[in-house]
């Protein structure tokens, strides 16, 4: 105990007030001592121990001080017998408490009032629950109410008599109910007839569609709930073969193609490896519900069951995008065994890419190869390189060929590595007699075109923020493309901002499809330079 605020306080004593009739007025506030003496009796007297101890532990548990504001002594408060200490207004004043930005003060309930303790300890109220609504269902979210009873009132009109409904006529509830493009119907179908009779019932789809609340999930989530496997939460390429086989059996667009099983086959390889090309980023072959909803192919087929020319279709289910693939292919692969090699891949676009280029690409750097045949190119890895190839804009190409430059795979591209892949391209330039342009000068542009946030070197976030980075790939490796991009037509130029949708592959695709289609015509196709066969193709674009 501190001597000096007890001597304080016992100044301040009125004996009135401690009914000590014994005891002069004057005594107190002349002797300190008597003060003191007093004031130590008081704390061991047991009634004012107990009362002590039990307001520690009220505050200890948040309980309600049994103690009275008006008084600085907690013992005036609790019970008559034990008068105040401090004589009316000779209390010292609390410390002022600040409550601007105080937590504990802010979370009081509005309606509460002040304690009635005249110390720094206040009391908090508990804060009011509130009840937050269920957010996740591991299962999906359970439909509401009228629209369970407004599916269930339409299902009575196609499932009539209670009868099943056989493939044909179950394409219309894939319609009408389930808001999925026609050509899932097969594989819906299946998903539901696990016993294989033929016919699906309306209590088998009501249990798969609205009790296991498909539902009520969104589209992409729903196309990708009818295509994966029991057990699995990625879709692979075998996933996709029943859907593609039904879009050829129904789809109208693709009707000349019922005669020849082969390029069916083809065309539906075609589409796969343009999907998985396009959505599965992480390239595992292994489709996740997230790649699904970022990529666009939900939208893509909603079009494609809207509209009766295929090749309106340009993302993914084109038929003439698949025949300039198949095509070059097929024109690349001299021995026709669908597999080229190096010197094959050389000859690709008029013997535009370099050797250096190409060894990268055969090293597996930027893909591993499926052809399972050493130093050899299948048909899916081609049709990877060709995408690439063609549409440089793309990510998948700025991370294919990103890939093949950086030599050591640290993830930049040092002036040292683009060097080495441009000095083939300088060779080249000398050769055809054209005027060289030195390493150090296209450096600077290619500087000046990205903004990289390094100037040193090059990072894959730099190339896609540039609308122009894949001129960078161009100019170190592809002499043609580096040619035509240094005497650009502006005629072109415009035309390619008069439709800004349609991508390089789009368009080169199409200059493409026209060239093939006249020599299939027996037109000669050779007829005139490259330059005028450009100019020709361009202009309906």
């Amino acid at each position: 105990m501190e001597v000096e605020p007890a001597r304080r306080d016992a100044a301040a004593l009125d004996p009135e007030l401690l009914q000590l009739p014994e005891l002069a007025p004057g005594a107190l506030r002349e002797n300190s001592s008597i003060a003191e003496a007093l004031y130590t009796q008081w704390l061991v007297l047991p009634e004012s121990s107990k009362l002590v101890k039990c307001l520690i532990e009220d505050a200890k548990t948040g309980a309600t001080l049994n103690a009275s504001g008006s008084s600085a002594s907690t013992n005036a408060a609790s019970s008559s017998s034990l008068p105040s200490m401090f004589p009316a207004g000779s209390a010292p004043p609390l410390s002022p408490r600040s409550t601007a930005g105080s937590p504990r003060v802010m979370r009081r309930a509005s309606g509460a009032g002040p304690s009635s303790l005249g110390s720094p300890l206040k009391l908090v109220s508990e804060p009011v629950r509130e009840v937050i609504p269920q957010f996740y269902f591991k299962n999906g979210r359970p439909p509401p109410k009228d629209l369970r009873e407004q599916c269930l009132s339409r299902l009575d009109h196609l499932f009539f008599a209670g009868e099943g409904l056989q493939l044909q006529e179950f394409r219309t509830v894939l319609k009408d109910i389930c808001k999925l493009p026609s050509f899932l119907s097969g594989v819906l179908f299946k998903k539901i007839d696990v016993a294989c009779s033929g016919t699906v019932t309306r209590d088998a789809f009501v249990d798969y569609w609205i009790n296991d609340n498909k539902i009520t999930m969104d589209t992409a989530s729903q196309i990708f709930e009818v295509l994966r496997q029991p057990g699995y939460n990625y879709l692979t390429q075998e996933d996709f073969k029943p859907v593609l086989k039904e879009l050829l059996a129904t789809h109208p667009g693709l009707e000349f193609l019922q005669g020849t099983p082969e390029f069916q086959d083809r065309y539906a390889e075609t589409v796969i490896y343009r999907i998985f090309y396009s959505i599965n980023r992480s390239g595992n072959g292994h489709l996740t519900l997230r790649e699904l909803k970022r990529g666009n192919l939900v939208a893509a087929m909603q079009q494609l069951d809207e509209e009766e020319d295929i090749n309106k279709v340009l993302r993914y289910f084109s038929y003439e995008h698949f025949y300039v693939m198949y095509c070059k292919f097929w024109e690349l692969d001299s021995d026709h065994d669908f597999l080229i090699d190096k010197e094959n891949l050389i000859k690709y676009g008029n013997h535009s890419l370099t050797y250096r280029i190409v060894d990268r690409v055969f090293s597996q750097v930027p893909r591993k190869f499926t052809s399972m045949t050493e130093g050899k190119m299948g048909y899916e890895d081609f049709v990877y390189f060709i995408l690439s190839e063609e549409d440089k804009s793309s990510e998948p190409s700025l991370e294919y060929w990103f890939k093949c430059i950086d030599l050591d795979g640290n993830g930049i591209l040092t002036t040292n590595e683009m060097q080495f892949f441009y000095e083939e391209q300088l060779h080249r330039m000398e050769c055809m007699g054209q005027e060289p342009v030195l390493f150090e000068d296209i450096l600077c542009q290619m500087i000046d075109m990205i903004g990289p946030e390094n100037e040193t070197y090059f990072t894959l976030r730099d190339l896609k923020r540039c609308k122009l980075s894949g001129n960078i790939f161009n100019i170190l490796f592809n002499l043609n493309k580096f040619m035509a991009f240094e005497t650009r037509d502006p005629f072109l130029i415009r035309q390619e901002r008069e439709n800004p949708t349609l991508t390089e592959w789009d368009r080169f695709a199409h200059r493409e499809y026209i060239r093939l289609s006249m020599e299939e015509d027996g037109e000669d196709a050779s007829n005139g330079s490259g330059d005028v066969w450009d100019e020709s193709l361009e202009a309906p674009f």
